[in-house]
């Protein structure tokens, strides 16, 4: 994780992961794990050196064709802005679909809906969900509790450029793969 995304993980009173968005516990190294990053090998995509995956990053942040390599993928699925930001939808914070509390953030929804309305169940339309480019806004989810903690567990802006076309992502997804090998 990038600096600033992993202290958004890090933020909130009980910090998060990264990934799923599950409360992180308080623990030992995982030394297990260390070993295997020490001991398994990996080649650079952009010079096809062997090396450490402990020792990729800083591999990475001084191999020029590596460097290329990445460019050409955040070309290849880069678009021009929209000049026009008045048709965007906000996907950063939301209002609760049970009252009149705004401005929740996707962690502070699910928080808030788990601690003030757990037991409502009036059918609701996500506003999460709404607000995505395949979202319904007129679909009311039959059970929104259980909708919250199986499809928001973790950000969308982490895994989605909202903004590319689908059949360009997969074509720029298939070249590169082609050429991983």
């Amino acid at each position: 994780f990038c600096t600033p995304c992993l202290q958004e993980c890090l933020k909130p009173k009980k910090p998060v992961c990264g990934v799923c968005r599950s409360t992180l516990s308080t623990g030992s190294r995982a030394l297990d794990l260390e070993k295997q990053i020490e001991t398994t090998e990996t080649t650079c995509n952009g010079c096809n050196k062997k090396m450490y995956l402990s020792k990729m990053r800083s591999h990475a942040a001084s191999c020029s064709k590596y460097q290329n390599y990445i460019m050409e993928g955040v070309k290849a699925v880069t678009k021009e802005p929209l000049h026009n930001t008045r048709n965007f939808p906000n996907r950063f914070t939301f209002p609760c679909p049970y009252c009149s509390e705004k401005n929740l953030d996707q962690e502070g929804l699910v928080e808030h809906c788990k601690t003030l309305h757990s037991m409502d169940a009036k059918q609701v339309v996500c506003p999460i969900c709404a607000s995505m480019p395949w979202g319904d806004p007129n679909y009311r989810s039959a059970n929104f509790m259980e909708h919250l903690q199986r499809r928001h567990r973790f950000s969308y802006d982490t895994f989605v450029d909202y903004d590319a076309d689908e059949d360009d992502m997969m074509a720029q997804v298939l070249m590169r793969s082609l050429r991983d090998k």
